[in-house]
């Protein structure tokens, strides 16, 4: 299986609401639940109304479009790296999956991958 490093730094952060949000920006997560508004962006976009946030994320994806009848490609990577020791904060989307490391733990998960039979590219 393919995986894509992305090059920027990611920001996952609470905010107030989602007025401020620069939806231009490559990359722009939202959720929205009865009890917060959360947003995972690249870091140069964070905007100005967070309530709290946290820097120093990087994200890699799962390259191509996943159907959804295949089952435990998540599951399978995440526990790979819960085995090293390397936490992560995963999203999906329609197509695929992103899976985001701490940059000072980036290099632990690519070397868990490469070792356990996955690709990775820059």
């Amino acid at each position: 299986m393919n995986i894509k490093i992305l090059s920027q730094g990611f920001t996952v952060c609470k905010l107030e609401d989602f007025t401020m949000v620069d939806y231009t920006d490559t990359f722009c997560f939202t959720a929205k639940t009865d009890e917060e508004y959360s947003l995972v962006c690249s870091t140069a976009h964070t905007p100005p109304n967070t309530i709290e946030r946290e820097d120093g994320w990087r994200a890699m994806r799962i390259d191509g479009v996943l159907d959804f009848s295949l089952v435990g490609i998540l599951a399978g990577i995440s526990s790979l790296l819960a085995e090293h020791e390397v936490s992560i904060f995963a999203i999906s989307t329609y197509n695929t999956d992103y899976i985001l490391v701490k940059a000072s733990q980036l290099e632990a998960a690519v070397n868990a991958l490469t070792e356990n039979g996955y690709t990775l590219a820059k």
